[in-house]
């Protein structure tokens, strides 16, 4: 099997989350469980982050057991699928365990079908096991009882660890920072997406469906190297634009209307996460322009937040500003600037947030106020900016605003000198989109 990162890598970060785990303990961390699509058909498997983050293991039935002793040292075992000739031949290769301990860089790997036994074995006399209790039932069931086991047989010197841990806390303060590695790898995830996003602008036309746009997405993405979208891709058109999380992508684009692409690839399992807006025949209207650069300038208001010692809420009241100012002078809102934001009179016209962690799943851990705080930017993350308006066809503005949605999203990894935009390569200037789009018409 190939990994993205080096052995070492991973074994780095396996060392840091037994540096944060107390003495003489363990960590179970379970895959992900195959998912029924309809009656013999799944879903393509997708591993859990953090198995993934912590050894790079792709196959379901299998956990991750990390162990440390008094001492401080630390031991890691995988639990995975054995070798089976037959399946293999039906369903597909398997690393099994004999192969696991140098492919993946382990102390120890065995058979998923022993997991009882082996569990029992590792969390006999431990202080505390690590584990995301909750997170995937089956898993619980086979904590739970191998703890049940333990507890119930201590005439045969069987002690269960007395503590159970939440290890999702450890394990999203290490993802939030990337390495270089880790950023090379969703840089290019960001290149494969601007690109993709940029072919949408190119191909769209009056009376394609949204499906088709979304489609020369995912041919883009796989084309280059991105097997799967990092989500479920939005493509709305006119009025589906002002439905945040709109996946239907089912419906005709209209001459005169504009689209809201909101798509991104996800490149050995790191997420990329860009929007565009732009418009169908690949010119703005009068009403559509004032209100696209309304967004954009708020966008670009967000980004000056971004560096070191900043915060997402410094980022999201910067955006905030720009666009109820925005409202105010075209009329869709009256008032003092103050006093509406105050009262979040914005919030019909934008009520998501100014953006999220980005990383191996497309809204990634990490707590953006641990202890009660606001967390400051540190070099290493990844987030997104993405200022949006929405204003519904119903909404109480004169005509020419109504049924527009726009939103633009871009992706930031925070620098020591401030940030960098890793898709700043999707065109999102009203010149340079109606000039993309033109150049691509006979």
């Amino acid at each position: 099997m190939m990994l993205p990162f080096s052995l070492d890598h991973y074994r780095q970060r396996r060392a840091a989350l037994a540096q944060l785990m107390v003495a003489n303990s363990a960590a179970l961390l379970p895959a992900n469980p195959e998912q029924i699509r309809s009656r013999d058909t799944e879903f393509p498997f997708r591993q859990d982050s953090d198995l993934l983050y912590l050894c790079g293991f792709g196959e379901p039935e299998s956990a991750l057991m990390l162990v440390k002793d008094g001492d401080g040292n630390h031991q890691s075992f995988l639990l995975c699928r054995d070798k089976d000739p037959v399946a293999e031949v039906w369903q597909g290769r398997r690393l099994g365990p004999q192969a696991a301990v140098d492919a993946l860089g382990l102390d120890g790997a065995w058979s998923w079908g022993e997991r009882s036994e082996r569990l029992r074995e590792l969390l006999n006399g431990r202080a505390a096991v690590y584990y995301a209790q909750g997170h995937m039932s089956g898993c619980d069931n086979l904590l739970f009882d191998t703890l049940a086991a333990l507890r119930g047989a201590p005439k045969k010197g069987w002690r269960a660890p007395p503590v159970i841990h939440d290890s999702r806390p450890l394990l999203a303060d290490l993802r939030l920072i990337k390495s270089n590695e880790e950023l090379a790898v969703m840089a290019r995830a960001a290149a494969i997406s601007a690109e993709a996003h940029n072919r949408a602008m190119a191909v769209c036309r009056p009376g394609q469906f949204e499906y088709q746009l979304e489609a020369e997405l995912l041919h883009h993405f796989a084309g280059h190297g991105a097997r799967f979208a990092a989500y479920n891709s939005i493509v709305g058109g006119g009025v589906n634009a002002c439905i945040l999380h709109y996946t239907e992508n089912s419906e005709a684009l209209n001459d005169g209307e504009l689209v809201l692409i909101d798509a991104g690839a996800e490149l050995h399992g790191y997420a990329a996460d860009i929007t565009r807006t732009f418009p169908i025949n690949g010119r703005f209207s009068p009403a559509q322009r004032q209100l696209y650069e309304l967004v954009l300038s708020a966008q670009q208001a967000a980004m000056l937040a971004i560096r070191p010692g900043g915060t997402i809420e410094a980022a999201g009241k910067a955006a905030i500003r720009v666009l109820t100012e925005g409202l105010v002078a075209l009329g869709i809102l009256e008032g003092e600037a103050e006093a509406l934001i105050a009262g979040e009179a914005y919030k019909p016209y934008f009520m998501h947030g100014i953006g999220h962690w980005l990383g191996l799943d497309v809204h990634d851990v990490g707590d953006y106020k641990p202890g009660g705080q606001l967390r400051p930017l540190l070099p290493g993350m990844v987030l997104t900016i993405e200022p949006g308006l929405y204003i519904a066809p119903d909404a109480p503005v004169a005509e020419q605003w109504r049924g527009i949605g726009i939103r633009i999203e871009d992706n930031l990894v925070v620098t020591s000198g401030g940030h960098e935009v890793l898709t700043a390569a999707a065109v999102k200037g009203v010149a340079e989109i109606e000039a993309l789009m033109a150049a691509a018409r006979p």
